[in-house]
């Protein structure tokens, strides 16, 4: 299982970092705009100043919607760092843009995954990955992790290379369900991949040793 964090915000992307856990990096526009990171030239800045952090992959999402704007803002993110993946959504001609950005190379991100059928059209265009949004399917009374069992089956039995990128991760205890259900990568908040280590046992266990080594020691 990788570790992405998904944010645009260097501090956390630091710490994460230095935790010496982090495989990549996940942004969307939403997230752009909660760092007040604006403008096409500061935009594509950033996604350089978080390649320099991380070691990994960096997903950089595409903002047109049609076919002939996808594959020009592609080619831009693609020439920016190498660890950059573009990210595109899965519609019609996100497709189709995924099929022509694959052929030349240029590894992708199909976003906003809710059904195996959509996994099924990215994985066959060429995605690198897929990332199906569990918090938001667990929103809609939708059992989010469902879709990550059903997606790691079919790429199995098809052997498909796409690998899936659980997203949408809201909480700690979605993580280890991901790992369960054989996800590829999780993409989550920092608090989140803090939350793995947190257990009272751990911080009573913790306290005890030093209470006793005071005792012996002073």
């Amino acid at each position: 299982m990788k570790f992405f964090i998904d944010t645009a915000n260097l501090d956390q992307i630091r710490e994460a970092q230095d935790l010496g856990v982090l495989d990549g990096v996940t942004t969307n526009p939403s997230l752009m705009a909660k760092e007040g990171i604006k403008g096409e030239e500061n935009i594509k800045n950033h996604y350089v100043k978080i390649c320099e952090i991380v070691d990994g992959d960096v997903s950089a999402e595409v903002i047109s919607t049609d076919y002939e704007g996808m594959i020009k803002e592609g080619e831009i993110l693609a020439a920016l760092h190498p660890q950059i993946v573009v990210k595109v959504p899965v519609i019609k001609d996100g497709i189709k843009a995924i099929k022509y950005l694959s052929s030349k190379g240029i590894r992708t991100n199909c976003t906003l995954i809710f059904s195996p059928g959509q996994a099924l059209l990215a994985a066959k265009a060429g995605a690198t990955y897929v990332s199906p949004f569990i918090g938001r399917l667990d929103d809609t009374s939708t059992d989010g992790i469902d879709l990550i069992y059903r997606i790691v089956e079919m790429f199995g039995t098809y052997g498909f290379e796409t690998q899936v990128l659980a997203a949408s991760i809201r909480h700690t205890m979605h993580i280890i369900q991901c790992v369960e259900a054989g996800a590829d990568v999780a993409t989550c908040p920092l608090s989140a991949i803090l939350g793995l280590l947190n257990h009272p046992l751990t911080d009573s266990g913790l306290k005890t040793f030093l209470e006793d080594y005071k005792k012996v020691n002073g």
